[in-house]
């Protein structure tokens, strides 16, 4: 009788998978930036195109910082910014909640966000002039306009799009409309007033600059504007890379929203 034996068992040799090396973000930064100096310097050096080149914009920055003028309208500029987005970021977290919990309030305020929405706030500048003065008032005015419509958006979108689950399942708990708003709207819509924080900063850095280029006697725009008047085009590319540096270090300062929801459920 012949016997049927299991075929023997080999252990098969498996080769170990090699994990994929990823280059760090900060390393391909760096690349990135290294690049970005080499061909800026090429193309000056060569007179492709009609710009200072490194060095010489560096030569003018450490002389702007000697003399304390680039940190002054830094400062002046900063002020601005910080005053009118707080400003703007106060008022535009009630109404963008009041917008979103209640119809009514919904109803009575979204046409005029939605049409100032759409002005943009440049275009308030030469009114606000008119109306406020050039001093600080109407700058102001105008950062503090577009930080507050930002914000206002975010956080009306933040309250609608809360999961009607969520609120369903606390008033078959019985918890009241107060403690549904405190304890599950506002925490669901934080991360959407972060969002809009973020995008407002953005928005009154990039207005208060352009403020500052019609009217005023201090400031990054205002050094700019000054710049131009005698062909230093030096000092206009100390201030706009200023005005990038500044402006990539509060977009990152703002980033941390991940943190500040790390509780929040992510998909």
């Amino acid at each position: 009788m012949a016997v049927i034996t299991a075929p023997d068992k080999t252990p098969t040799t498996s080769t170990p998978r090699r994990g994929r090396r990823t280059v760090p973000a900060l390393l391909l930064n760096l690349i990135a930036l290294v690049v970005g100096v080499a061909v800026w310097a090429v193309a000056a050096s060569t007179g492709l195109v009609d710009v200072p080149g490194p060095l010489s914009v560096g030569s003018r920055a450490v002389d702007l910082l000697k003399d304390g003028t680039l940190v002054e309208d830094a400062l002046a500029s900063l002020r601005r910014v910080f005053l009118g987005f707080a400003l703007g970021t106060l008022l535009a977290v009630p109404v963008g909640f009041l917008m979103g919990w209640y119809p009514v309030a919904r109803g009575l305020l979204e046409p005029y966000v939605q049409f100032f929405r759409t002005v943009p706030p440049l275009a308030i500048i030469p009114l606000a002039i008119v109306l406020m003065g050039i001093g600080e008032t109407s700058k102001i005015f105008v950062i503090f306009l577009a930080a507050f419509l930002s914000s206002v958006v975010a956080a009306f979108q933040g309250v609608i799009g809360v999961d009607r689950t969520l609120i369903n399942a606390a008033r078959v708990l019985g918890a009241r409309d107060r403690v549904i708003f405190l304890k599950v709207v506002i925490p669901a819509a934080t991360p959407f007033l972060l969002v809009g924080m973020r995008i407002g900063l953005g928005a009154a850095w990039a207005t208060v600059v352009a403020a500052e280029l019609i009217a005023a006697d201090k400031g990054l725009g205002y050094e700019m504007m000054h710049a131009q008047t005698y062909y230093d085009i030096p000092t206009i590319f100390v201030g706009l890379i200023t005005i990038g540096v500044i402006g990539l270090l509060m977009d990152r300062l703002l980033l941390a929203e991940r943190r500040l929801t790390g509780w929040q459920e992510r998909r």
